[in-house]
């Protein structure tokens, strides 16, 4: 049962990219987070996943025999909703009201920009988060993910602050 969950329920056993299928199925997770409407719940929601990932990758990796396993994705399905919080964070700001889900999805350009942007870090690895994946067990799988959703949220805010239409 572990494994099955660390392996993204099945989604990381899929040929090629499993951490492409992987991210998928975090857009999934994204969208129950975004159905809670309340930054405490999203925030939670997040430090679980996180949590979980740390635990299950790691387990994942001693069942496996392997140092971050390919077939391993739910670091990446805890990373994917953690990409679009700054984003979140600029719909909120304004009017201090979460946005809607429909309208969330409506951005859909958007939307692929950042889970493109995240597969691009998540694959390149820049400083720290190659390095990342020396800590010990789950933490070195899941750590690199959330560095890469780092930047992800970096580039999204200098694109937000330089066309903030």
């Amino acid at each position: 049962m572990k494994l099955w969950i660390a392996q993204g329920f099945g989604a990381g056993r899929l040929p090629r990219a499993p951490g492409t299928y992987g991210s998928v199925v975090g857009l999934g997770w994204l969208a129950l987070l975004l159905g809670l409407k309340s930054w405490p719940l999203f925030l939670a929601g997040n430090a679980l996943a996180i949590a979980l990932s740390v635990w299950l990758c790691g387990a994942a990796e001693r069942t496996l025999g392997r140092k971050d396993p390919g077939s391993v994705v739910l670091d990446e399905i805890a990373a994917m909703p953690l990409c679009f919080t700054g984003w979140l964070a600029a719909a909120w700001w304004p009017q201090h009201r979460w946005p809607d889900l429909a309208s969330f999805w409506a951005r859909w350009p958007l939307l692929i920009g950042v889970f493109a942007l995240f597969r691009f870090f998540d694959v390149v690895k820049p400083w720290p988060v190659r390095q990342s994946q020396n800590l010990p067990g789950g933490w070195g799988v899941t750590v690199d993910d959330l560095l890469a959703a780092v930047y992800v949220n970096l580039v999204v805010l200098a694109v937000k602050a330089a066309w903030p239409a």
